[in-house]
């Protein structure tokens, strides 16, 4: 083996899964696609391996490849950690911290971050809405460095992720007062009051979801979902201009556009 493996090429290797193009991997890479392609050549020399399945364009990788690719991902997810503790150590946490975020998890993110930030200022925060199985694949594949929602503890802990228990802030009623003046008479909300309104949920897939579609089974009401969206701003505004209820854990809206009418009990 003549030439040495470094780090760059792997990183280019991890570009170009993201990617799937040649030309968006180098420009990610900040290098020329040439350049690009030939230090995954050399890669491929260098491990006496084909990695990439090659036509006119970029057209997935082979199993080899993919076997390398779990290797590639782990080594650059630890050298991208240690170039971080390096800056921090030196200059204090800064950089970008990745984040997958299920819809409608109970967490009011915005002020988690604004805490966070007071105790690290230099740091920046790209947040991606994803759905349970998004999440736990983004972790794996350590293209997010931490993630927020809803899993079994021991699916997590089999998974060996680190975790962390979030307070459960509860879930509440997001609702046009005008347009629903009855629900305004208690602080809480019954389950079987809920399942008589048109209701504003996610989809159905969702997991939030279907833990709210168990619980209004039990009531032995059908309940009327006039409006389902993956988008929280659809339900809101739905929700603000009276088309129905939004149903969502408690730090999910903001407060100002809808009056949340109760607690949901």
């Amino acid at each position: 083996m003549g030439e040495k493996i470094d780090i760059k090429q792997l990183i280019y290797l991890c570009n170009l899964e993201r990617e799937r193009h040649f030309g968006r991997a180098a420009e990610a890479s900040f290098v020329s696609q040439p350049t690009l392609s030939m230090r995954l050549k050399n890669l491929e020399r260098e491990l006496g391996l084909s990695l990439i399945n090659r036509s006119n364009n970029f057209d997935g990788f082979t199993p080899e490849g993919e076997r390398v690719l779990t290797w590639a991902r782990e080594i650059v997810s630890v050298y991208q950690g240690l170039k971080l503790e390096v800056e921090s150590l030196k200059h204090g946490v800064n950089g970008t911290l990745r984040l997958g975020v299920m819809p409608q998890c109970s967490v009011a993110l915005p002020a988690l971050l604004k805490a966070v930030e007071a105790r690290y200022p230099q740091l920046d925060y790209r947040v991606s809405a994803m759905s349970a199985d998004q999440l736990l694949e983004a972790l794996n594949s350590h293209t997010v460095d931490g993630g927020i929602g809803f899993f079994e503890l021991t699916s997590l802990r089999e998974l060996h992720f680190q975790t962390a228990l979030l307070k459960d802030r509860g879930v509440e009623a997001v609702f046009n007062p005008h347009c629903f003046p009855a629900l305004l008479e208690n602080a809480t909300v019954s389950l079987h009051t809920l399942a008589r309104q048109p209701l504003c949920l996610a989809e159905p897939t969702r997991y939030f979801r279907r833990y709210l579609d168990g619980q209004l089974r039990e009531t032995g009401v059908l309940p009327r979902v006039i409006v389902e969206s993956a988008s929280i701003m659809q339900l809101l505004q739905s929700a603000q201009v009276g088309l129905g209820v939004m149903v969502a854990p408690c730090g999910t809206c903001c407060r100002r556009c809808c009056k949340p009418g109760a607690q949901a009990d």
